[in-house]
């Protein structure tokens, strides 16, 4: 038993010695799109772009600071058809969120192996944007082949601010180029429109899941 515990106490001495020494800057970043089309549910189609460069710099040994900024972009469009008799209405709409984005985040760095670490990572996500809805309605008679068609846009800013911890690995391929890989979230995020009366809404994350797994690549500029 004390030489196991001995020989466990010498691979943790050992492991700790590899780090990311203090200085040492990186440039990342997130390049995310998705598109999702459900015609089963009143052929509903959501988009969504995500480009956040993100630069870090590390203020001691495994711990750095850094900060993201970059654009958001959301998209649902959703088009709805009812028949009543010789009539036809055709509702279609439109809803957009884009956004700028800034996320200032620090991160502390464990090592596992002399290219494998596991790091927490806390972050301040804010962005400033805009949600727009578009709606155009066309009434058909389908009878004397009339058409009517309606339109309606609108316009609002909002703001969101979330508070994000986010645990992950970062394996080093050399010494100028790593991969990592967050795994989950945990955290709180208040979004609210910038109209009277409009009510903050707030979404707590708790999840370590295999869905919500995000990978990048990072170069660093090595000592």
């Amino acid at each position: 038993m004390k030489k196991v515990l001995l020989a466990g106490a010498v691979a943790l001495f050992g492991l700790s010695n590899a780090q990311i020494a203090k200085g040492t800057v990186y440039l990342s970043g997130q390049v995310n799109y998705s598109s999702v089309d459900n015609r089963e549910n009143n052929d509903a189609k959501t988009e969504n772009l995500r480009i956040i460069p993100t630069a870090g710099f590390f203020v001691g040994n495994n711990v750095a600071v850094g900060l993201g900024v970059g654009y958001k972009q959301s998209t649902d469009k959703v088009t709805l058809t009812q028949f009543s008799g010789p009539y036809t209405l055709k509702t279609v709409g439109k809803y957009t969120e884009d956004a700028v984005v800034v996320a200032p985040f620090v991160r502390k760095y464990w090592t596992i192996a002399d290219k494998l670490y596991v790091f927490g990572q806390l972050e301040v996500p804010m962005e400033f944007g805009n949600y727009k809805t578009e709606a155009t309605r066309t009434f058909t008679d389908n009878v004397n082949n009339g058409v009517e068609n309606q339109s309606v846009s609108t316009k609002t800013k909002y703001t969101s601010v979330g508070v994000n911890i986010k645990p992950g690995l970062d394996y080093f391929l050399n010494k100028n180029w790593s991969i990592e890989a967050t795994i989950g979230e945990f955290g709180f995020n208040t979004y609210k429109l910038d109209v009277d009366g409009a009510d903050n809404r707030n979404d707590y994350r708790f999840g370590l899941n295999l869905s919500s797994v995000t990978f990048g690549v990072k170069y660093v500029f090595a000592k």
